[in-house]
């Protein structure tokens, strides 16, 4: 059994986390007592932090695998993912994600950015969501600790943010996903293909057939996209990333 403790000693460890993980731990640093059979990962789980934000994990100056079974007077250091993350399988099984409800902003901005981002407006609830990443093997984004702990999910990351721009960089930063910016529906994921007016003429208003002449439509939803009163918006959020973060690597 795991569970605070005043001192350590012969009845527990002391813990200490990085800088980046003191929201999950007040003050940066707990004690916790051990039963001999509890890993050091669910200990540090125990005191907040989820798994999918642990990295090096130090005990007295070694490292040592979230499986290690502490004992009574260590001292822990619990360090954060470094980028960039690699997800299991990778390179072969390539970078995708899910994004749990309400994220919808940031599933937008990756996907403008041509980022595989699988996302539902309607909350289908942790269970479906942990199976959905394992059985599809994307990555779970989420603020929620709970959702991040469950065990059937295949990976998954803490979005720290609650600004869509800062949580885009997160994400570009942590994982630095191949970047194709313009070809895929920032509605449901699809691939985008160039279409002529034609193609779009019965789905555009009188307006915006007089007023456009080059389209793309999603080869999955049908939605047909052109160069409207946003599309600057939208290429400086495109140009910043590019910028700041590269074309990727995954």
């Amino acid at each position: 059994m795991v569970g605070s403790a005043s001192a350590t000693g012969s009845t527990g460890i002391h813990v200490r986390v990085a800088p980046e993980l003191r929201l999950f731990v007040r003050g940066g640093e707990a004690t916790a007592a051990v039963d001999g059979v509890s890993t050091l990962g669910h200990v540090v789980e125990s005191l907040g932090v989820p798994l999918t934000e642990v990295g090096e994990l130090l005990v007295d100056g070694r490292t040592v695998p979230v499986s290690h079974t502490p004992s009574a007077g260590e001292s822990v250091e619990v360090r954060p993912v470094a980028p960039p993350q690699l997800t299991p399988g990778a390179p072969e099984v390539p970078l995708r994600f899910l994004l749990d409800v309400h994220l919808g902003t940031l599933a937008r901005r990756l996907r403008l950015l041509g980022v595989d981002v699988a996302y539902e407006s309607t909350d289908i609830g942790d269970p479906a969501l942990a199976a959905r990443s394992a059985a599809e093997r994307r990555v779970l984004l989420s603020r929620d600790r709970g959702l991040l702990r469950r065990r059937e999910i295949w990976a998954g990351a803490y979005v720290y943010s609650t600004r869509p721009d800062e949580q885009l960089g997160e994400v570009l930063r942590r994982f630095t996903p191949r970047l194709r910016p313009w070809t895929r529906c920032t509605a449901c994921n699809g691939e985008l293909r160039e279409a002529s007016k034609a193609d779009v003429a019965d789905r555009l208003e009188a307006g915006t057939s007089r007023n456009y002449e080059v389209f793309a439509e999603c080869g999955d939803c049908g939605r047909v996209y052109w160069r409207g009163a946003h599309h600057e918006q939208l290429v400086a959020i495109v140009d910043r990333a590019v910028t700041e973060y590269g074309p990727g690597t995954s």
